[in-house]
This record gives C-alpha cells, sequence and structure tokens, in this order.
C-alpha cells in the first residue's frame, strides 16, 4: 500500500510542476535520468542486488541479514566494507555466538544486554543479523523499490521485514521496516538501524580519518550528565562535545559507545575533508518509552589496540575504522502477529561537520541573512541540499501577507550551495523564506527565514 501512494503521489506531482511551470528546464538535476533501475551484480564476489538512480547507488547483499552493503553518492562510498570478510559468508554461529562483522547497514533489536529475556544479547550468532534473507522487487522505473524478509529469531521473537526504495529524480533513499511478533505472547522491543560508515583516512586505511564526525541535535533538558551518556569506552572534550546546540563526536579521539536522548529526529556523519555527508532521518516521538532514553546512539573504533589474550594490549591483525550511526524507534508492545513499522530517511548531501541545523529540504552551515545591497536585497547562506530542483524565495509583508516569489538559481545536491545573490524584492518586504522547489514542482520545505533590517525594508 505504501508503494502504491507514492506511485500515484509521484503521477500527480508530475502534473502539477508542469502546470505551474516549476520545473526546470536548462539545469543538469532538470536533466537527469527519467527512471531507477534495479538489476543483480556482483560485488566483491557476493551475489548482490543494485538499486541505482542519476543520484545514487544502493548495494544490497541479501545472504548476509539483509545488508545494505554500500551508499555510493556522486562516487563516494558512504559505508564500511570489511575488508577481511569480502565475497565471504559464515552461517550464524548459534553455538560460539560469533558476530561476522560484515559492515554495512542492519536493523538489530534493542534493549540490548544479557541481563534477561528482555534484552537482546546481541548479533553473535542471531538470525536477524546473518542468516539470508528472502528478496523481492516490488517495482521499478518511477520508483524503484525492493523487499527483504527475514527468518523468524527465536529469542526475540521477531521477524524483520524491511522495505528500501528510491525515486527518480532525488538522492533521498527511504526505509520501511517492520518487526512481527512471530511468538504466542505479547513481546516488547525498539528497532535500531545500525549503520556503519568508513572512518579510514583515504591515504593511509591503516589512520583514522580526521575530517569525520557524527552529529545529531543536543537536548536541551537531557536526562544524562552533560547531555550525553558514555555506555562504553573513554570520554574528552576533543572526543565528545556539545557545541551551538549540536552534539558531536570525533572518531579520532573516541573509542566506544555514546547514548544521546536528542529529540531533533536526525543523526549525520559528516566529512570535512570531502565535504560528503549523510543525513538520516525518523520522527521523534515525544514522550515515548525509547531504550535507555536513547534516541541516537554512536558506536566508533577510534584508535583502540584489542586486548591481548596476556592482559597487554597489543594491535590487531589488521585495525580497521569505521562509526556506527544508530537510530532507535520506542520500544513497543507486540501482540501474537502484530506488527510494527520503523519509518527513516537518508539524504546524502555535500556538507561539513559545521552544520549549524538540519531541515527537510537541506542541511545548513551558515544561516539564511538578509543584508541591503544597492539593487535590492543580498541573500546569504551556506547549505547542503537535500534534492535537485530549484531554489525559490518568499516575499513576506508587515502583516504576514505574501507578497510574491522569485526563482534565486538551480540546486544540485552534488553542489554545495554557497548563496551570495543579490534579487529585487516587492514594496513592504520584511520577510523572505528560502524554499527548496524539487524537480517535481513539490515545495520540500525552507532553508531558513530572514528579517528584513528596517532601514532597507522595500
Amino acid at each position: 500500500m505504501r508503494i502504491i501512494y507514492r506511485l500515484i503521489k509521484h503521477s500527480l506531482g508530475s502534473v502539477l510542476a508542469i502546470s505551474l511551470g516549476l520545473v526546470p528546464g536548462t539545469s543538469r538535476a532538470a536533466q537527469a535520468s527519467e527512471h531507477c533501475s534495479v538489476k543483480s551484480v556482483d560485488y566483491f564476489g557476493w551475489k548482490a542486488e543494485r538499486l541505482s538512480n542519476s543520484w545514487v547507488e544502493l548495494t544490497i547483499v541479501p545472504q548476509l541479514g539483509g545488508r545494505l552493503m554500500q551508499v555510493n553518492f556522486g562516487g563516494h562510498d558512504f559505508l564500511f566494507v570489511n575488508d577481511e570478510l569480502k565475497g565471504k559468508y559464515f552461517p550464524p554461529d548459534e553455538v560460539h555466538h560469533r558476530w561476522y562483522n560484515y559492515g554495512g547497514d542492519k536493523v538489530w533489536p534493542m534493549p540490548e544486554g544479557s541481563k534477561d529475556e528482555q534484552h537482546w544479547p546481541g548479533a553473535g550468532g542471531s538470525l536477524l543479523d546473518d542468516a539470508p534473507y528472502i528478496y523481492e522487487v516490488l517495482s521499478k522505473n518511477a520508483i524503484c523499490a525492493v523487499r527483504l524478509t527475514g527468518p523468524t529469531d527465536p529469542f526475540t521473537g521477531l521477524q524483520y521485514i524491511r522495505d528500501i526504495s528510491i525515486e527518480e529524480s532525488s538522492p533521498v533513499i527511504s526505509f520501511h521496516s517492520v518487526m512481527k511478533n512471530m511468538s504466542g505472547y505479547p513481546r516488547s522491543w525498539s528497532q535500531q538501524s545500525v549503520s556503519q560508515y568508513n572512518t579510514a583516512s583515504a591515504e593511509d586505511t591503516t589512520k583514522v580519518n580526521a575530517g569525520i564526525w557524527g552529529l545529531t541535535l543536543a537536548n536541551p533538558k537531557s536526562d544524562y550528565l552533560n547531555g550525553f551518556h558514555i555506555r562504553t569506552g573513554m570520554g574528552s572534550e576533543s572526543a565528545y562535545m556539545i557545541k551551538e546546540g549540536i552534539f558531536k563526536v570525533h572518531p579520532l579521539n573516541s573509542g566506544g559507545e555514546v547514548w544521546i536522548d536528542s529529540p531533533g529526529g536526525w543523526i549525520a556523519v559528516a566529512d570535512t575533508t570531502s565535504r560528503y555527508a549523510m543525513v538520516e532521518r525518523i520522527r521523534y516521538q515525544s514522550g515515548a518509552n525509547y531504550p535507555d532514553k536513547a534516541t541516537m546512539i554512536f558506536f566508533t573504533t577510534g584508535q583502540r589496540n584489542r586486548p591481548s589474550s596476556n592482559g597487554f594490549t597489543a594491535p590487531p591483525p589488521q585495525q580497521i575504522h569505521y562509526m556506527e550511526a544508530e537510530v532507535n524507534s520506542p520500544i513497543v508492545e507486540l501482540a501474537p502477529g502484530e506488527t510494527y513499522a520503523m519509518d527513516t530517511e537518508w539524504y546524502p548531501t555535500r556538507s561539513t561537520d559545521e552544520l549549524k541545523a538540519v531541515k527537510y529540504a537541506g542541511t545548513v552551515e551558515i544561516p539564511f541573512e538578509v543584508k541591503a545591497a544597492p539593487n535590492g536585497l543580498l541573500l546569504t547562506g551556506e547549505f547542503g541540499v537535500f534534492y535537485p530542483g530549484t531554489l525559490i524565495a518568499h516575499f513576506y509583508g508587515r502583516g504576514g501577507e505574501a507578497l510574491g516569489v522569485t526563482k534565486i538559481s538551480d540546486l544540485n545536491p552534488l553542489e554545495p550551495l554557497k548563496l551570495n545573490s543579490t534579487t529585487n524584492v516587492p514594496e513592504g518586504t520584511t520577510r523572505v523564506s528560502l524554499h527548496v522547489v524539487d524537480l517535481k514542482g513539490t515545495d520540500r520545505g525552507d532553508l531558513g527565514e530572514a528579517f528584513v533590517p528596517e532601514t532597507t525594508e522595500r
């Protein structure tokens, strides 16, 4: 039903865009391929499935617990793939509970622990993490969607059914993950999206990329001391910090797990070296029962050494570097046969760790500002946009009345938006709002609003 609704919405949106004349006709973004595709590929020796459009390539390996193994955006790979396990598969080790960390992105249950049956003992030997998933294609062309259906896990009683999809004309990735209680009695669990991002340096993969950061909105009324909780590992001012309302973790100086009770509904991984960033978004539910209050979690390998059998630390055979960005749903009680769906979206873009906010249309690094100019108003700011299309300015009067709109520029998610544009504005303008309109004419929201200084009101 969700896929059918999106197909209807897509068709209506295209008609509306043409009727309003909002589809850019000359921009590079507007000339993108009309369709997405789904095909089977070989990925480092694994039998894989690939969803792609003009913006992104998603590589899925159903055999490895239904993992999304890689996301490529503009030639940039985001996710960690374990070199030691490339092309290999080991069935779930239910005897020794060994964990085969292939990398990529997957879904796990929460809360995690071993103190009772209401805590998941971990991925080692788990069917949810390592058993083959059934793969099927749901749709192609305008929307490319696939479904991954997992086995029933005897410990948790859960089965996962995960839909992954992209549309034809943007890099946005949608996930619809369903957990179903296959047991004969009520069970209470949270879903967790676990994404392992590559943090190795491009120049020397034995070292951490110093430009990588994890970010999420800090909670000004946090239940955690200092606004976050270091669950494992060591913390320092250079590893974990809150700056201008944003919680930041630096894998170069950290190693362990940190919990954040963020109310923002988003988590991001940004690389200041390459200026590529990924934002993951979920709907935050105020007052809901999140696992130990954590809505977002980061785990970093850092520069840690593994303990040896004689008690001293020794470097591992091959040091691996990744950071897990983990997004939690609330804990819900499911009756036998009942399901709960977690919907998330990923937005690849161009941004750095200096982002000040995450909007529905993009990231904000330098907030939108309006200044006086000889021939109108100067609009400034720096952003990472999520959708190709058009940047539109809306003008409002003192009483909030709409005075008009104008096109500012074409938009390309592969290019940072550094706004420095002078525009004429209607008489009486006191406020300006920047909006992103995608290729189908859908308004994707604002990047910021700014008041016109009283001495320069038009």
